[in-house]
């Protein structure tokens, strides 16, 4: 199957390509690429218009057993140009890897200072194509990008971590493979637990999921800087999402009650409520769990639609 992320209505929609911090969500469920033999995997590849990342089956010479020598092997198939010129090489042009590290499945990538050049738009692709095509290997379930040995970091200087299949959306069961790219303003717990951070995500994600489930979903996935804090469990399932009049109405498994982060109750319940109010058709959220929607969540009861509050936020 064939993965391609479209920026054309990205472009359209908001006028300009928003600063890029890679996410981890998937389209329809959790997990790592699915190889469709023993030793064949997905090789991914950038297209010629920069605009989609496309994958070709490969064959490994190398064993799956022998981390080093796979690494090693796809390492030199992601550099090599492709035999159809519509596909980009993810590392080339002029963009070298000078050394990798594989510790607890997680394989960091050292690249020369010529990553720094690239658009935000082709190292955005640049990274899925590589990070699809890693984490497929059993020994990987995480790659971390470094130059010279230094994080990287996003548009605003946060460093954008360790990223896992996940972080892609890549909707494997549907034919719709049409992607975009959105900046959310999502919120979070201050390091005491009673104020909320704004922190800015830009994410990659499939277009037939709803914007308001896709948000949800990034704060139940938690922030990926340390200047702020989970403020949901991350066993909470998203039964049902959907909108109408301006309102949310949000439905959660039973999974959302357990709180096992050290914040307030109305901390938690507001940064779903900010996070979903800053998308510009949501003035209100209604909660439920299981159908019910009035229920006690920690010391708070929970009850009719909550509207932001600004006051909470640090």
């Amino acid at each position: 199957m064939t993965g391609r992320i479209n920026v054309k209505n990205l472009i359209l929609r908001f006028g300009f390509i928003p600063a890029l911090l890679m996410v981890l969500v998937m389209g329809t469920g959790c997990g790592k690429n699915t190889a469709t033999s023993d030793k064949t995997i997905k090789v991914y590849y950038v297209n010629a218009s920069e605009t989609g990342i496309i994958s070709q089956d490969y064959e490994l010479t190398s064993s799956m057993d022998d981390s080093d020598a796979a690494i090693t092997e796809l390492i030199s198939v992601l550099k090599e140009m492709p035999d159809r010129m519509q596909y980009e090489a993810p590392i080339s042009g002029g963009i070298e890897l000078i050394g990798y590290s594989l510790h607890d499945k997680l394989l960091t990538l050292n690249f020369n200072p010529n990553y720094l050049e690239l658009g935000r738009t082709i190292e955005i692709l640049d990274r899925a194509a590589i990070v699809r095509t890693f984490t497929q290997l059993d020994s990987i379930e995480y790659v971390s990008f470094q130059i010279e040995g230094t994080p990287i970091t996003d548009h605003y200087g946060n460093v954008i971590g360790n990223m896992s299949a996940d972080t892609f959306i890549y909707n494997a069961g549907n034919e719709i493979n049409t992607y975009e790219k959105v900046e959310l303003k999502l919120f979070f717990a201050s390091s005491d637990g009673t104020k909320l951070v704004p922190v800015y995500r830009s994410v990659v994600y499939n277009s037939n999921i709803s914007m308001e489930k896709l948000a949800v979903e990034q704060v139940i996935s938690g922030p990926n800087t340390d200047i702020a804090f989970p403020t949901l469990s991350k066993d909470a399932k998203v039964k049902s999402i959907n909108v109408k009049d301006g309102v949310c109405y949000i439905d959660f498994d039973s999974a959302f009650l357990y709180q096992p982060n050290s914040v307030s109750a109305e901390v938690a319940i507001y940064s779903v409520v900010n996070t979903l109010t800053e998308l510009p058709n949501i003035n209100k959220v209604v909660f439920s769990v299981n159908g019910e929607s009035a229920f006690t969540y920690m010391d708070y009861l929970i009850n009719g639609s909550y509207e932001r509050n600004l006051d909470l936020i640090d």
